[in-house]
């Protein structure tokens, strides 16, 4: 001991306690060096999508230039353009994928492992880094897009992008050119998805930004080459539904790699959930790639054209993502357990080849397209994008026929889930009633049915087709889906989880308690949105012709229509369960108060003398040369009386959903009376008896 001291008590202790403690931070060690972070991945992802679209815009830009007589804007701009729109496409894949991994791949953090309450859980440390994440994925879209804004004009205008950056110019981007207004509306979006992210700290909060990412998708899918020409309505919807799902597929494979790479917990479940998701996309992916395709080039373009060449190589690119799926189902997801690495290995190859498609798909919208077939189109095809030849009859219309895209579809996948859900149902060796899912299928297929015939053919064209499917959209389809019980189907048709593992029963159940659903189906709220919709669509002109006039406007109009429908008659009569619903007596002044101003709009249009969208109406040269006015008129007339179907269906339900309440509270009473001997009847007797005989001062009621 010479030369050294003796250690003292505390020194002893703190000994002991490091070597006690020396094993398991050891390990913990070991499996903290195992995890890896996946910015500088992300990154790669991103860059090198830009990278492919740069360089393949620098090979191809000569003759597109050439063809668009315009002038050349420099190297930076010709690079620069579809590097950062690849980016900003990567980087909104990412923020969707992030959240759709904090929402539904990675188990949250639910209180007590109480599956009930779901809709308090908070995220769990791998949710809180997907989220965050998702958020700062966001961030960048925001600051991309914006860099895009001059890059556009700098592009159009054949100007340097130096000689662009000053505030005449700026000016005249923002204020006139589409392209750049996208760009703009995508930024702002993105900060608003940024916002979301990084304020939400609930579950709940994750699955409202993942929805809120979505529409990021929306400005995107709305611009390019798929919007102009003849059959623009089938280009417009295939391009936005196309980007939707590559959003879902390369952003959910990215969030589960990162989920992987940080060894997060139960990967076999977020696999299996991702899986379901990239096959519905590549099936959606393959169809809509065909029909745009086939509506900008034919097969002999493929091998002639640039435009073809690139479609080509997209279309192999994609066979190759299909071939790198099926090595992920038959080889490293049985080896997910024992070799959890091969997969995320596999998975950043894959992410890679995708992003590659993705710089292919971005230098197709900078090379133009084949000359249409038809080069003689009317005023009616390149606006509409398609030829309406005769006037409407009340036959005609069931005799047309062009499947819509986006309405059409979504009618069949509602059936074709609500139909699984029943399957699931009956397996479980439950029953259901035959009368709700007959409601239900009424509403989802009889939305394609009369958004493919010559209702809704006819709807860009004439102001009461539109006011038509209005009400169609609004109030009848909505109607029956409610009616369907598409809520409680789900929660019957799917077990719930274990204890802190919830799965799609659990998820419903968390819908029907959540504040948001609370707040849009309070009385005043949705009397309010259901009714707001309808004054401001119809009671401000330039707002009507901007909405007919581009498809955006369009297609977006129908959805609010679709959507505020739901909400509405969900609080009024669904039979799903709500947060909160209102008595039925309540529920009926509301529906008697809220239905008349309805249809005062009807009686308001039928008066009046503007004529909406009438500019938009007669640069469609339409061949029966319609009377606008009385057209209008029959419109509103419309909208008056379509009201009374729903109006007639929801009372009747509302009317028998009261005398069923009362009925239940009379026996309820009766029950109570056997019990106590009509106790309470007594006391109101002998109550009644006193005032009559007056009290101890005398007084005596005259």
């Amino acid at each position: 001991m010479s030369g050294g001291r003796l250690p003292t008590m505390h020194e002893e202790k703190d000994n002991s306690s490091s070597q006690a403690l020396q094993k398991p931070v050891q390990a913990s060690s070991t499996v903290a060096s195992r995890a890896r972070s996946s910015r500088l991945l992300h990154l790669s992802f991103v860059v090198f999508a830009g990278l492919v679209g740069g360089i393949i815009s620098l090979f191809f830009l000569a003759d597109s230039l050439a063809a668009l007589g315009i002038p050349d804007p420099g190297r930076l701009t010709t690079f620069g353009l579809p590097f950062f729109r690849a980016a900003a496409w990567m980087l909104m894949a990412l923020s969707i994928g992030s959240f759709m991994a904090s929402a539904f791949f990675i188990y949250p953090a639910v209180p007590d492992n109480d599956n009930e309450q779901l809709h308090k859980a908070g995220l769990s440390v791998d949710g809180h880094i997907a989220a965050r994440t998702g958020a700062w994925a966001a961030v960048g879209t925001a600051v991309v897009a914006l860099l895009e804004v001059p890059l556009v004009m700098s592009d159009l205008t054949g100007t340097p992008i130096v000689k662009v950056l000053n505030p005449e110019l700026m000016g005249m981007a923002v204020g006139q050119i589409a392209a750049s207004q996208v760009w703009l509306v995508t930024a702002a979006l993105a900060a608003l998805v940024a916002i979301v992210g990084f304020a939400a700290r609930t579950w709940a909060g994750q699955v409202g930004a993942f929805f809120l990412s979505v529409l990021l998708t929306v400005p995107l899918g709305m611009e390019g080459h798929s919007a102009a020409g003849g059959d623009h309505d089938y280009g417009t919807n295939s391009l936005l539904i196309h980007l939707f799902f590559i959003m879902l597929w390369v952003g959910g494979l990215m969030g589960l790699i990162a989920h992987g790479r940080r060894l997060g917990p139960n990967m076999g479940v977020a696999v299996r959930r991702y899986s379901s998701v990239a096959l519905f996309s590549i099936i959606a992916l393959a169809v809509t790639g065909v029909i745009n395709a086939l509506i900008r080039v034919e097969f002999s373009d493929l091998v002639t054209t640039r435009y073809g060449l690139l479609v080509l190589s997209k279309a192999v690119l994609t066979v190759v993502l299909a071939a790198v799926g099926f090595v992920h189902r038959r080889v490293t997801i049985p080896q997910l357990e024992s070799a959890p690495r091969l997969f995320v290995r596999v998975s950043i190859v894959e992410v890679f080849i995708m992003a590659a498609t993705v710089g292919v798909a971005i230098s197709m919208g900078r090379t133009p397209p084949p000359p249409p077939r038809d080069p003689n189109l009317n005023s009616m095809q390149i606006l509409v994008g398609y030829e309406l030849v005769d006037a409407p009859t009340a036959t005609n219309v069931w005799t047309m026929f062009r499947f819509d895209l986006m309405f059409g579809s979504l009618g069949l996948v509602l059936a074709g889930f609500y139909l699984y859900a029943l399957w699931r149902l009956k397996r479980r060796g439950l029953t259901w009633s035959a009368g709700r899912t007959a409601w239900f299928l009424l509403g989802s297929l009889g939305m394609t049915l009369i958004m493919s015939n010559g209702i809704g053919l006819y709807v860009p064209a004439l102001y009461s087709m539109h006011m038509l499917v209005h009400m169609i959209l609004s109030m009848a389809i909505p109607l029956c889906l409610v009616l369907g019980a598409p809520v409680t189907l789900v929660m019957e048709a799917f077990e719930p989880g274990e204890p802190g593992k919830p799965t799609l029963h659990d998820a419903s159940v968390a819908l029907t308690k959540s504040r948001t659903l609370r707040f849009l189906t309070h009385p005043a709220v949705n009397v309010l949105q259901f009714l707001t919709f309808l004054y401001v669509l119809y009671l401000f002109p330039s707002f009507y012709e901007l909405a007919i006039s581009e498809h955006a406007g369009h297609v977006i109009m129908n959805w609010v229509f679709l959507i505020s429908g739901y909400i509405y008659y969900w609080e009024v009569i669904g039979p799903d369960p709500l947060p909160w619903r209102a008595p039925t007596k309540v529920r009926l002044g509301i529906l008697f108060f809220s239905m008349p101003l309805h249809l005062f709009a009807g009686v308001y249009l039928m008066q009046m003398q503007t004529i909406l969208g009438l500019d938009f109406y007669e640069s469609l040269d339409l061949p029966w040369n319609p009377d606008f006015i009385k057209d209008q008129r029959t419109g509103g007339g419309i909208s008056w009386g379509f009201g009374q179907f729903p109006l007639v269906v929801v009372f009747g339900t509302l009317f028998t959903e009261w005398l069923r309440e009362d009925r239940a509270q009379a026996r309820r009473y009766d029950a109570k009376a056997d019990v106590d001997g009509d106790a309470d009847l007594e006391s109101y007797n002998a109550m009644l008896k006193q005032i009559s005989e007056g009290d101890d001062s005398g007084f005596r009621p005259h």
